[in-house]
């Protein structure tokens, strides 16, 4: 079975790692997402890329799904000691390796997707990551600073990590997506693809980023394969991180519902919700989206390989529709 798998960075992740232990013959490609990338320190950070090869390569620190295990953070600190930042984002001296490797190629003229190749060599992830894109996309957030009311466009990672979403997103841009290609083998792979998955990664700035990428959406939408998602909200709320703030920022309710309408059914067959919204099936067979509710909650590897099983279930039950 060929499987296609769009993903962000934990969550993605992590359902990854159940879905080779529930179907460990399968052939799977990860499209990963790029608009998270950031330069820092002179270098080229991809966090979504790096969180599937770490996670899926064994060296994830797993108690807080990303960065290195068995980090240290000396590097950082003689930055710091020096005056030169951002102190808010923090690399450790093993992660900074993997970037310090990317950054060389890329000034080699290697493309961001052989690039990624280049590192999965190292890790063996068991699966195949290619980027959404070699071109350079990154995700800015329309903010309104408190302190000054002063109304700016800052860098996702900002948004996220320093600011911890504590004010409105006002408007999410995927900067550089409308003129951006699918990396070589995206869409490929969708077209050959017994199965497409959305796991539970942020609707918006992870997978919504991706299908802004011009020819990603369009291609899921005519392979003629079951095409499933699992619900990143559990009981109206992010299982992880702050989806919701921008969710509020593109008009979608922070619902596993308003969410699979946000995909809607011209891109989605399936959509898993958690057995707490089981309320939510109805609305979203309404849409037109075949809809099961089942537990969601990614607590251990079992657990995510249950959900896995029953991504697919759902795959083939639309498929013999």
């Amino acid at each position: 079975m060929r499987i296609v798998v769009l993903a962000g960075g934990i969550g993605g992740a992590r359902f990854l790692r159940g879905l080779q232990r529930a179907s460990p013959d399968a052939d799977i490609t990860v499209i990963g997402n790029t608009g998270d990338d950031i330069h820092l320190f002179g270098l080229k950070v991809c966090p979504d890329l790096d969180t599937v090869m770490y996670t899926l390569g064994g060296g994830i620190n797993e108690e807080q799904g990303w960065g290195r295990t068995d980090e240290t953070f000396h590097l950082k600190e003689e930055l710091a000691a020096y005056g030169v930042g951002p102190e808010w984002f923090g690399l450790g001296d093993r992660d900074f390796a993997t970037h310090i490797v990317r950054t060389q190629m890329l000034s080699a003229g290697f493309p961001l997707s052989a690039v990624t190749e280049a590192l999965c060599d190292r890790w063996k992830p068991g699966v195949r990551l290619i980027p959404m894109s070699d071109d350079r996309v990154e995700t800015h957030v329309a903010v309104t600073l408190p302190d000054s009311g002063e109304r700016k466009v800052i860098h996702f990672q900002e948004y996220w990590v320093r600011l911890r979403a504590s004010v409105a997103a006002e408007a999410v841009v995927p900067v550089g997506a409308d003129q951006a290609k699918p990396a070589p083998g995206v869409l490929e792979a969708i077209a050959e693809a017994d199965v497409i998955l959305f796991p539970p990664s942020n609707p918006v700035v992870s997978i919504g980023t991706i299908l802004a990428v011009p020819g990603i959406r369009e291609a899921i939408a005519d392979a003629g394969v079951p095409v499933v998602g699992l619900s990143p909200i559990v009981g109206d709320a992010p299982v992880r991180g702050m989806a919701d703030k921008v969710l509020a920022a593109v008009g979608v309710e922070s619902t596993a519902a308003a969410v699979a309408e946000h995909y809607g059914s011209g891109l989605l067959d399936g959509w898993l919700v958690d057995t707490v919204d089981a309320s939510a099936v109805e609305r979203v067979e309404s849409a037109g989206i075949r809809c099961r509710a089942v537990p969601l909650l990614m607590s251990d590897l079992d657990a995510s390989a249950r959900m896995a099983r029953e991504a697919l279930t759902l795959a083939e039950e639309v498929r013999g529709a």
